[in-house]
């Protein structure tokens, strides 16, 4: 039996649920997160859809915001205690308008796909015609300038809504290393990860008042509750550090390290022969591989010395191949050098859409690049980018003629 002694002293010992450190609390996943950051910092990165995040952008995400329930916007909540969650919101709007030249922006999706499903409530009825990028076509691995002011004239002549998710190349947008779409679209919409840097969310964008009830409506209440505020404190940081003129170093040189290693791909069938932006897309059709097959080499070998010479890409499909989603015909890569890891996870349906959601007839929509599945494990011949230098001296010598910036 407990003596009132010890009891007392129980009772009033420092509770450990706001004491205990990750490690101490679960040690498990602990170790998992330490793990992915040494994957992070020692594997090359070449998946066009992955960044890495500043501390202060995970110190936001990871801050008490996340205990703040906020349904509904800035001023106009169901809850009370709102106060200083109005202030994050509210700052992540006006940064986000400052940063696209937009008049109107909605920061609370929660992901590529909800943003996009927002747009299609918005404005669609049941049985409207939409359309857009081919996924047997490669879908949104498109490596070059889109022309947004042809498209809203195509799009104005049959009558149809502008839609361009720009989520592969908004960090690019940003730092006025790519024509913007936000002039042009009756909407746009992006991850805030990516190529912008930020935290896993989305962002739309427009400048209609007439469609800002629609849009916001069709996020809350129509498809989430109560936002991620930590979330979108992290969104705030990551537009504040867009905003700086050192981001848009950052674009240029993102676009510039693309070039040269499209450029230098020897022996490789880069699609569209080139690229204008952060992503390059590779046939791997002439070297009798599946992008599936390809997408696994690094991980072959995962000891603790050939980690480091890995790198990452993701498969995805090209034009006339006739490959299960699974497993493609072809690489999808992003390079550029890495400093700080941050991690990630593909979001299935959101991608770089640019086409026209229709009213009655005519183009639109958007749709998805990579598909899931497992393929053959047959040997792999050799390959040019991406895989252990010691085991393919092609790719040491590309590494080594590709020039790469901070």
């Amino acid at each position: 039996m407990t003596s009132p002694t010890t009891s007392a002293k129980t009772a009033n010992a420092p509770d450990s649920f706001f004491t205990a450190t990750l490690a101490e609390a679960d040690p498990e996943i602990a170790a998992a997160i330490k793990g992915e950051l040494g994957r992070q910092r020692h594997e090359i990165e070449l998946i066009a859809s992955e960044n890495i995040v500043s501390r202060a952008v995970l110190e936001a995400q990871g801050s008490v915001m996340t205990n703040k329930y906020a349904e509904g916007y800035p001023g106009a909540r169901y809850y009370g205690g709102c106060e200083w969650v109005d202030v994050a919101e509210t700052l992540a709007i006006e940064r986000a308008k400052k940063l696209f030249g937009a008049a109107f922006a909605n920061v609370q999706p929660n992901s590529g796909s909800q943003m996009n499903q927002a747009v299609f409530l918005a404005l669609l009825q049941p049985g409207a015609t939409f359309m857009g990028l081919d996924l047997a076509a490669g879908g949104s691995a498109y490596s070059r300038a889109w022309d947004f002011k042809r498209f809203r004239e195509i799009a104005d002549h049959v009558g149809a809504y502008l839609m361009v998710d720009m989520a592969h190349f908004a960090g690019l947008v940003a730092g006025g290393a790519h024509a913007s779409p936000v002039p042009h679209a009756h909407v746009t919409t992006t991850t805030t990860h990516k190529s912008l840097r930020g935290p896993r969310g989305g962002l739309m964008l427009w400048n209609d008042e007439t469609l800002t009830k629609k849009f916001n409506s069709a996020i809350f209440p129509g498809l989430q509750g109560g936002p991620l505020m930590h979330i979108i404190a992290a969104k705030v940081v990551a537009f504040a550090e867009a905003l700086r003129p050192d981001f848009k170093i950052y674009a240029k040189n993102v676009v510039e390290n693309a070039k040269a290693l499209a450029l230098r791909a020897q022996g490789l069938d880069i699609v569209s022969g080139g690229t204008d932006n952060h992503l390059m897309l590779v046939d791997l059709r002439p070297k009798g591989l599946k992008g599936n097959v390809s997408e696994k080499a690094p991980g072959a070998r995962r000891d603790h010395l050939q980690q480091e010479r890995h790198s990452v890409r993701s498969r995805n499909a090209v034009r006339d191949v006739r490959f299960a989603p699974g497993h493609a015909g072809g690489n999808h890569a992003r390079f550029r050098r890495r400093r700080i890891p941050a991690g990630r996870r593909h979001d299935r349906r959101s991608s770089q859409r640019a086409g026209a959601i229709a009213r009655w007839q005519g183009a639109a929509g958007g749709s998805r690049h990579q598909g899931a599945g497992e393929g053959d494990d047959r040997q792999l011949p050799d390959l040019s980018v991406g895989l252990a230098p010691d085991e393919f001296p092609i790719a040491s010598q590309l590494i080594q003629r590709t020039p790469t910036r901070p």
